[in-house]
């Protein structure tokens, strides 16, 4: 296997964000996956993300489980905190490390076989505790690294390349994360980086636990007629609710959007979305309109994109669970082990 590496030579001329970083220093190492693959699609949009909202690298952790999927992360984010996990166990594993230090901004990258087979527990149980993370999905509907066996985000219905028909009812991670609890919920196409950059940019400052489900279309074994997470099926069957340009309190971060009514959302650290609703009668901090809404258009075909529900007074497990200000590895030794006293008060108040 030849390995590439990128030059670590970089033009003088390239532009800088607030923090000094080059849109380069959100890289990580050349991708090895299939030319034209949609996860490659959305790391540059991770890269895009990160870059603009002025985040320094080493404040991200960025955590994964098994798959294709799971490999992505080190395509992007080189200089960032890293963990790839066993299959399924992601959610668990970055629980842990988001409790143990909350100053890092924390990153979750799935699949849907990763996520909705084997880890669906652990997905369920993150969503309704309320983690602080961005949890990723790249839902291409095939386990693309055992030939592409359909994953339970299949659609039923649709059709394998062999020309295998799947005869099981899908599992839908976004009707998921709105039912147990996540207080962002977005869906987004790997082929429509415009809306994807700040729908990720919202996750990523979101104060609890935001989920996106980006359909990527795998081009080895999901890319043909007769499979609805096909690059042409998704373009012709996508109903988008909605496009937004994200603001944080430093200024606007502009970007196209078609002309509409505005509707500004104050997330919990302070920072905006402003959402241009193409339907009037989309709410998006209605939780039960969303789910509907998204219900009504899969009867239609139709697979529903944007940004589907935004908790503006959203919470985190730190908040449940009132854990100390600064993470533990900068506690001191008075406050880990305050003495006798205290612990004779906590044994007491147990009583």
């Amino acid at each position: 296997m030849t390995y590439i590496a990128k030059p670590r030579l970089r033009h003088p001329t390239l532009q800088t964000n607030k923090v000094g970083y080059t849109r380069r220093d959100y890289e990580g190492k050349v991708s090895t996956l299939c030319a034209g693959c949609g996860h490659d699609s959305i790391s540059a949009a991770i890269i895009q993300a990160c870059w603009e909202l002025d985040i320094q690298p080493h404040r991200i952790a960025k955590l994964s489980g098994i798959g294709c999927s799971s490999k992505t992360p080190d395509y992007f984010l080189g200089a960032s905190h890293g963990f790839n996990t066993v299959h399924g166990r992601m959610p668990s594993v970055l629980t842990g490390a988001n409790l143990a230090n909350r100053d890092l901004l924390y990153l979750g990258v799935s699949g849907d076989g990763d996520s909705a087979s084997i880890g669906l527990g652990q997905f369920a149980h993150a969503m309704r505790r309320g983690v602080r993370m961005a949890y990723i999905v790249e839902n291409n509907g095939v386990y693309g690294l055992t030939k592409g066996q359909f994953s339970a985000t299949a659609d039923q219905g649709s059709k394998s390349k062999k020309g295998v028909i799947n005869s099981d009812s899908p599992v839908d991670l976004v009707a998921m994360a709105l039912q147990l609890g996540a207080t962002y919920v977005g869906r987004g196409f790997s082929g429509n980086k415009e809306q994807l950059v700040p729908l990720i940019k919202g996750a990523m400052a979101h104060g609890g636990a935001a989920f996106i489900d980006i359909i990527s279309p795998c081009v080895a074994f999901n890319n043909h007629p007769g499979s609805t997470k096909s690059y042409d099926y998704v373009r012709e069957h996508n109903e988008a609710v909605s496009r937004i340009d994200f603001i944080t309190p430093r200024g606007e971060i502009t970007a196209q959007a078609a002309p509409g009514e505005v509707v500004e959302v104050q997330q919990h650290d302070g920072s905006l979305l402003r959402l241009r609703s193409l339907h009037a009668d989309y709410d998006p901090t209605d939780r039960y309109v969303a789910m509907s809404y998204m219900q009504k258009h899969q009867a239609l075909g139709e697979v529903v994109t944007g940004l589907l529900y935004v908790d503006p007074l959203a919470t985190d497990l730190h908040t449940a669970f009132n854990t100390s200000a600064a993470p533990l590895n900068a506690l001191d030794k008075p406050e880990l082990c305050p003495g006798t006293a205290v612990l004779a008060k906590i044994n007491d108040g147990l009583r």
